[in-house]
């Protein structure tokens, strides 16, 4: 039986993962490329899982984002057991809902993933996992994939970050995006601990997958190699509400609104071209719920049990400045009906046009090169940024000698807790105007009276 002392103490101890490569990993990767070559970004299909040792991972979540569902690809243990083969092994499974953390446990063990989790424990929390480990179980990275709300901040039982450094320090992490969805007021929290993750030279990846989506990477490859500046970023967001069934997602006071929980993955896009945001720019407009253009006619949730000032706006719009003095601007529809979502990115520099459409499901890309009305076409068949990520995140982990050729991470913390203070900014402006434009009303029709 370990204590969470010893527990750090023999984790400390794990020269290969910990002591001072751990410093020599962070420079090797601050040296890389914030881009990846896209002919290296292979279909889950053609790679070969690493060899070596055997791979201790912790899981913390047992739902949907960890062991997939019908509702989208996301599938970490998926990506996971294809990257290190028989080398991954489960030590632990952390989720207050031990029954469903039994049940996906037991339904692994029936496949050929068995090995990976047949000595896999469940525990409620990660302390009581700390508490009743032995030194064989110490992970090499720890895979967050609980639900927003329980992590990003400094606060006991919403801190699982600070929580994991301290148990496992020097051990890697995973941590599925956004970075919270708390109050706007505990944004800095969120930042506090990117700073934590920065000087503990703590390998850190944030899932914003699209980042490592081949097209993606090809636009990179263009901006780079043309030296070019962007001009504006333009994205675009439309989801299929009548296959959201989930409560909480239409509520603001659980979900924190769609901009925050789902377009976040677009400002985030956006900003990895744009680069930093000038938070002060930030302008936005909203369509709410009890507007006549704001009706919605198939929604699956009964929206009268949610208090009217939660209700989600149908669409948001805003615009902003990046540092650099380049525009973007981002629309988040909730207004399609059956299943399939509608999303482009279009990025500008001087003479090119870079446009990538249906990025979550069959990427197209189309350049428009100077000299040309032609907009070329690539697509990108059997593509998969959730693998790409996970593939990065392993390589890094095990980059022992620097090797030049190992990717960057793409979004590390900092990167998602900006990305995250650009989602609230956004909401509050188009709060603010919303009010604003209420205020005017009243006072237009107290004029007429």
């Amino acid at each position: 039986m370990s204590t969470p002392r010893r527990a750090s103490e023999m984790a400390n101890r794990r020269p290969s993962v910990l002591d001072s490569p751990s410093s020599r990993r962070q420079s090797g990767r601050s040296s890389r490329r914030p881009s990846i070559d896209p002919s290296r970004l292979i279909p889950i299909d053609k790679a070969i899982a690493t060899t070596g040792s055997d791979f201790n991972v912790v899981f913390i979540g047992a739902g949907n984002i960890m062991f997939g569902s019908d509702e989208g690809p996301w599938n970490h243990s998926f990506r996971l057991e294809h990257k290190l083969g028989p080398r991954l092994k489960v030590v632990a499974l952390i989720d207050p809902a031990v029954e469903r953390a039994t049940a996906v446990l037991q339904k692994k063990c029936e496949t050929f993933v068995r090995s990976a989790y047949e000595n896999t424990r469940v525990f409620r929390t990660l302390e009581d996992f700390v508490k009743n480990m032995s030194r064989k179980d110490i992970p090499r990275a720890v895979i967050v994939g609980s639900p927003p709300m329980f992590r990003g901040t400094t606060q006991p039982g919403r801190d699982i970050e600070l929580q994991i450094m301290k148990f496992f320090p020097g051990v890697a992490l995973f941590v599925e995006k956004p970075a919270a969805t708390g109050p706007v007021h505990e944004i800095e929290e969120a930042f506090s601990i990117a700073r934590h993750i920065k000087e503990t030279n703590t390998i850190c990846s944030v899932g914003y997958m699209l980042r490592y989506l081949r097209a993606v990477q090809m636009m990179k490859q263009i901006i780079d190699d043309n030296n070019l500046t962007v001009m504006a970023t333009i994205a675009r967001y439309a989801c299929a509400y009548e296959a959201i069934a989930k409560p909480d997602w239409w509520d603001k006071s659980r979900s924190a609104g769609p901009i925050i929980e789902q377009g976040t993955h677009f400002c985030d896009l956006s900003r990895y071209f744009g680069g930093d945001v000038d938070i002060s720019t930030v302008q936005a407009h909203s369509l709410e719920w009890n507007e006549n253009a704001g009706h919605l006619s198939k929604m699956k949730v009964d929206e009268t049990a949610i208090p009217p000032e939660n209700r989600i706006p149908r669409v948001t719009a805003a615009t902003w400045k990046y540092e650099s003095g380049a525009v973007g601007s981002f629309t988040h529809l909730v207004a399609l009906q059956g299943h399939d979502y509608s999303c482009e990115l279009e990025v500008y520099a001087d003479g090119y046009q870079l446009k990538l459409v249906n990025p979550y499901v069959q990427p197209v890309l189309y350049v428009r090169h100077p000299g040309s009305d032609h907009e070329e076409m690539h697509r990108f068949p059997d593509d998969d940024p959730f693998f790409s990520e996970i593939s990065v995140l392993i390589d890094n982990i095990e980059d022992i000698e620097e090797d030049p050729e190992t990717a960057q991470i793409l979004c590390d913390f900092e990167d998602a807790c900006k990305s995250y203070q650009l989602t609230w900014a956004i909401r509050e402006a188009s709060e603010r105007n919303k009010k604003t434009e209420a205020q005017a009303s009243v006072t237009t029709s107290a004029s007429a009276a």
